[in-house]
């Protein structure tokens, strides 16, 4: 196993200025990280925007080239932050990557690779091409319930976003910008467009301004502010408002759990540690649902190529530590992240217990709802019983009654007097 350990004062402050915590004796033992893809066209457009799909080159949703050159970047930020820990050259038992089924998180993360994986010597297929191949995995988005969020299929989390919807701070919301939202609907020409549906619009008068696109003559740097604000109200209303612990139960706690099964795994140091890394390319909802299960969400939209980071430490006295980081811009240190109520580098232990109310051992147990008809079986069943119950009851307090009233050898005698012979 690989340590920290420094061999010379060069690589000691190298990782120091990288950002790894070191003390003597104290060993990384395990990283996860979970990104967002780089830059991208918008995923669609309005019916009156003037920019529709044929004004990107591989039209929309896609990765573009300043999105690779930030996974290159964050690649190449990762190789230097963890120098002494992963192996120099590409090891496949060190790392393992998995991304959604979309093709701006694969893409994402295989130039993130190549930033942090340049082919060496003998890894060299081709002398003119410095690149060589590391898989990365993936399952059907059907079939994902790791990191396409918010999940769906989930009744209960429907539930609770119906109740969310009913909440004074919603209802007020919806009330401070109805005119504003009238507004927007007859500018784009999007009749449906509501509090949870606007951040579409945001989404690509954000990329057109981006990629230097003539705005249309209503979008004012006020229009763009207050839908920014509407956009992260979005986020909000996803996997908090209400029931912030429940809803990250249903959707981030999902992932956290898989990261903090990982992690725990990782401290049997009876086994060689492999792998080293496992990283998970995703989206900005990935990272926004995680985030508020965790309870060190921002309230602001992950950037691009942005990058949450779970590392585990063992101490020198053996015990582990589990410290987390936001990287949110190549060329800057990624700033530290602290679990409420614990400290930045906090025991594995106490991270585990602080974090169980969002880990559900049973996701679609949680996620059932008795429907209305069951409900009202059960009531039904149950008043029937009791009336019955209340009768055999009633029944018994009677005959005891009339048993306990009548005097010892009464019988009846006929009113008519003797028969006659």
């Amino acid at each position: 196993m690989a340590t920290l350990l420094h061999p010379n004062i060069s690589l000691l402050l190298s990782l120091c200025l990288a950002g790894l915590s070191l003390t003597e004796g104290r060993q990384l033992r395990f990283v996860t990280l979970v990104y967002r893809h780089g830059d991208r066209s918008p995923i669609k457009t309005y019916p009156k925007d003037p920019h529709q799909e044929n004004a990107w080159p591989q039209g929309f949703g896609q990765l573009t080239q300043e999105g690779m050159m930030q996974h290159w970047k964050l690649g190449q930020g990762l190789k230097t932050r963890y120098t002494g820990f992963l192996n120099e050259s590409y090891d496949r038992q060190e790392i393992y990557i998995r991304s959604t089924d979309c093709d701006r998180t694969l893409m994402s993360a295989e130039v993130n690779l190549a930033g942090l994986y340049p082919p060496e010597a003998s890894q060299f297929f081709n002398p003119n091409i410095s690149w060589q191949p590391v898989p990365v995995h993936t399952v059907p988005e059907s079939e994902d319930r790791l990191l396409k969020f918010p999940l769906s299929n989930c009744p209960r989390y429907q539930q609770l976003q119906r109740e969310t919807r009913q909440s004074a701070e919603y209802i007020n919301k919806t009330q401070e910008n109805r005119r504003f939202m009238e507004m927007v609907r007859n500018e784009t020409g999007i009749e449906d467009a509501s509090l949870e549906s606007i951040w579409s619009i945001y989404d690509t008068l954000f990329c057109e301004q981006s990629h230097k696109l003539a705005l249309p003559s209503w979008v004012t740097a006020d229009v763009l502010n207050r839908l920014k604000d509407l956009k992260d109200f979005g986020f909000k209303f996803l996997f908090g408002i209400q029931h912030q612990a429940e809803k990250g139960r249903l959707q981030g706690g999902v992932l956290l759990g898989q990261i903090l099964k990982n992690i725990t795994e990782a401290t049997n140091t009876s086994r060689p540690q492999r792998p080293k890394l496992i990283a998970y390319s995703a989206h900005d909802t990935t990272l926004v649902a995680l985030e508020m299960a965790l309870n060190v969400y921002n309230g602001k939209q992950p950037p691009y190529a942005s990058c949450h980071m779970f590392e585990l430490y063992q101490e020198d006295s053996g015990n582990f530590s589990l410290e987390m980081y936001f990287w949110n811009e190549s060329g800057r240190e990624p700033f530290p992240l602290a679990l409420p109520h614990c400290p930045q580098s906090c025991p594995l232990q106490d991270f585990l217990l602080k974090t169980q109310n969002v880990i559900t051992e049973d996701w679609e147990y949680d996620c059932q709802v008795p429907s209305i008809n069951q409900d009202t079986a059960v009531i039904i069943a149950l008043a029937i019983s009791g009336a019955v119950l209340l009768l055999l009851v009633i029944l018994l307090l009677t005959v005891l009654f009339r048993l306990h009233t009548q005097p010892m050898g009464y019988h009846h005698v006929s009113d008519d007097g003797e028969d006659q012979a």
